[in-house]
């Protein structure tokens, strides 16, 4: 029963993947990964600006230019280690980061009523969301839907990359403890390009 499972699921995911043939992946896209073995790693991943991705067990995995078959297989390579034999991975494309709005007639983009910011990892409504300037990082996160029953609250980060230099650098709040009446000493305003990381917690956190 189990192989013609994985038979049926394996057809039904190449008629899906077909319409995706030849596609690169591009930071702000959203994929879904599924491993058939463990559906605990079933999840949406969003490619990050420097066009990765984390994943369980696999750590960092370089999408940007990838093609969904390619994904899947350096997933596959990153958690064969954890399982007796390699395990089915398939990856499909949820979203697609839009293309960047075009100049006005003056040759200038229109000045932004607002900007785009990215939502990773253990939150419900995972992806790139758009929120006015000045919003803090506190407010924000009142739009990622909650949090998963893996969220680390205590380690949820603010990752901004400069864009001038491509330096990246990488904030950390306490969420809990704000929930529970502890005081943030200042509350992050955002930019364009922010993302918010609610990591996995770790065993026994």
């Amino acid at each position: 029963m189990k192989h013609l499972f994985l038979a049926l699921l394996g057809v039904w995911i190449g008629f899906a993947a077909s319409a995706q043939t030849g596609y690169r992946i591009n930071p702000g896209d959203v994929l879904a990964v599924e491993v058939v073995e463990d559906a605990s790693l079933n999840r949406e991943v969003l490619v990050l600006p420097d066009g990765s991705f984390n994943f369980p067990f696999a750590g960092t995995v370089q999408a940007r230019g990838l093609t969904v078959e390619q994904v899947q297989s350096a997933v596959t390579q990153g958690i064969s280690s954890n399982f007796a034999a390699p395990p089915n991975v398939f990856v499909t494309v949820r979203q697609v980061q839009p293309a960047a709005p075009r100049a006005t007639g003056g040759g200038r983009p229109a000045s932004p009523r607002t900007i785009e910011i990215y939502f990773l990892g253990e939150v419900n409504n995972i992806g790139p969301a758009d929120i006015p300037p000045g919003t803090t990082l506190l407010q924000a996160l009142s739009r990622a839907g909650g949090f998963t029953n893996f969220a680390a609250l205590r380690r949820i980060q603010l990752r901004r990359t400069d864009p001038a230099t491509g330096a990246q650098y990488v904030s950390e709040i306490d969420y809990r403890a704000i929930s529970n009446g502890a005081r943030l000493s200042t509350d992050i305003t955002l930019y364009d390009g922010d993302v918010i990381l609610v990591p996995e917690r770790r065993l026994f956190e």
